[in-house]
C-alpha cells in the first residue's frame, strides 16, 4: 500500500525559506512521477511542481525561480524547497504520486497535507 506522508510546514515570514518533505512508502520514488499541489479554501488544487521517474521537472509559472523539487533517494522521499516566499504561497501542500513515468491527469496517491502560511 502507498502512503506519502509530508513534513515541514509551517508559519515563515515574507522571503523566508521552508523545505517540504513527503516520506514514500510502499512505492519507490525512481519508478513513479511525483509531483507538489497546493490548494487554498474555495480552490481547487493547483500542480506546483512536477519530478518524473527519469528527474526531468516542471514548475507552475508562479514559482518558477522559487521553488525546486528533487528526490532523496536514500530517503526514499521527494522535498520542495521554497525561497523568497510571499503570502501568496499560503496554502495547503500536497505530495502526490502518479501512475505513470511522467505527470499527467490526475495522481494516483495523495498525501494528508501540511500548511504553509507566510506573513507579510
Amino acid at each position: 500500500q502507498v502512503q506519502l506522508v509530508e513534513s515541514g510546514g509551517g508559519l515563515v515570514q515574507a522571503g523566508g525559506s521552508l523545505r517540504l518533505s513527503c516520506a514514500v512508502s510502499g512505492s519507490v520514488v525512481t519508478v513513479n512521477a511525483m509531483g507538489w499541489y497546493r490548494q487554498t479554501p474555495g480552490n481547487e488544487r493547483e500542480l506546483v511542481a512536477a519530478i518524473s521517474s527519469g528527474g526531468s521537472t516542471d514548475y507552475a509559472d508562479s514559482v518558477k525561480g522559487r521553488f525546486t523539487i528533487a528526490r532523496d533517494f536514500p530517503k526514499n522521499s521527494i522535498t520542495l524547497q521554497m525561497n523568497s516566499l510571499t503570502p501568496e504561497d499560503t496554502a495547503d501542500y500536497y505530495c502526490a504520486r502518479y501512475s505513470s513515468m511522467w505527470w499527467g491527469g490526475q495522481p494516483a496517491f495523495w498525501g494528508q497535507g501540511t500548511q504553509v502560511t507566510v506573513s507579510s
